[in-house]
């Protein structure tokens, strides 16, 4: 069993799981490294560009962590849109 759980389904990832923690947690340190990452850089100091590097590393972890679960949310919810627009579609047309 993998630390980091890939694969979801739509209601498993409506839970609030660990893998919502750590982009809890992944999210604003990213941003920060983000922010003083280009603005360090800017002022082309090695330790900006170093932690550039952090920030950019920090986003692709982040990326790998919650984008199963929105994917897998995504996805439920086309599923209840489509179901329900010819749910409306047969009211609207007088069908059974």
């Amino acid at each position: 069993m993998a630390f980091i759980r890939r694969r979801w389904t739509p209601e498993e990832a409506d839970e609030w799981r660990k893998e919502d923690w750590m982009a809890i947690i992944l999210s604003p340190l990213a941003y920060t490294a983000l922010a003083v990452g280009v603005a360090l850089s800017l002022l082309a100091l090695v330790i900006g560009y170093i932690i550039l590097a952090v920030g950019i590393g920090l986003t692709l972890l982040l990326f790998y962590v919650i984008d199963p679960k929105l994917k897998a949310v995504s996805a439920g919810y086309e599923t209840k849109q489509k179901e329900y627009l010819e749910n409306l579609d047969k009211i609207v047309r007088w069908e059974d």
